[in-house]
């Protein structure tokens, strides 16, 4: 699935307003998902993911209502041109085979703010990161005053995100269409930002 890219325009450099990003329409991914909870289906998208050079990447966590709770990753989302993978973490763990993709200097992982997702990521098994890119940086450094993820798809590429699945249990056994949605699209627009951040002559010219 590809998205075309909205009209760079220099007014996009202005910080979008929430009434001008809830203005925008909403997208989703609307490939093919595979939610990964066996050793089985683990392998055969390590082996897929391993010949990628370009990957979305995010993590989802179950939400905290207490002051003081705190969760692991439930989940790790990985999105290749024709596929999004969403390992179910809390069924599977970070077994090597995943964090030698996150180690992997040459696939490029493009999230928005990575680091505390890795960091979270590194409590349940160490590992170093390596290939990952910050699309928020990535924004900064080429002038847009908007650098989350809502902002960016609608500064960038003229969409916006459903937020309903956002708070919802991502650590439950089986993910509803909701969710799998929602946490699909989050890392399949990173990979499709990233794509677009580069074509802008700020960005290519400094590369």
């Amino acid at each position: 699935m590809s998205m075309k890219a909205a009209v760079h325009r220099p007014e996009l450099h202005q910080r979008l307003t929430k009434d001008e990003i809830n203005a925008c329409p909403l997208v989703r991914w609307s490939g093919p998902v595979q939610v990964v909870s066996t050793a089985e289906a683990l392998a055969a998208a390590a082996e897929h993911l391993a010949a990628e050079r370009l990957l979305g990447f995010d993590t989802e966590t179950r939400p905290s209502f207490r002051k003081g709770e705190s969760h692991p990753p439930a989940l790790l989302q990985l999105a290749c041109e024709s596929v999004v993978f969403i390992f179910q973490l809390h069924r599977i763990g970070l077994p090597a085979s995943l964090r030698a993709l996150l180690a992997d200097p040459a696939i490029l992982k493009a999230g928005v703010a990575p680091a505390r997702d890795l960091r979270e990521l590194q409590q349940l098994a160490f590992f170093e990161p390596a290939g990952f890119v910050d699309l928020a940086r990535m924004a900064k450094e080429a002038g847009f005053q908007n650098h989350g993820l809502r902002g960016l798809a609608a500064a960038l590429l003229g969409c916006r995100i459903a937020k309903g699945a956002r708070t919802s249990n991502w650590a439950q056994a089986t993910l509803n269409p909701a969710q799998i949605g929602y946490a699909a699209t989050d890392a399949w627009l990173g990979r499709e930002l990233y794509r677009r951040l580069l074509q802008l002559p700020a960005i290519h010219s400094s590369r």
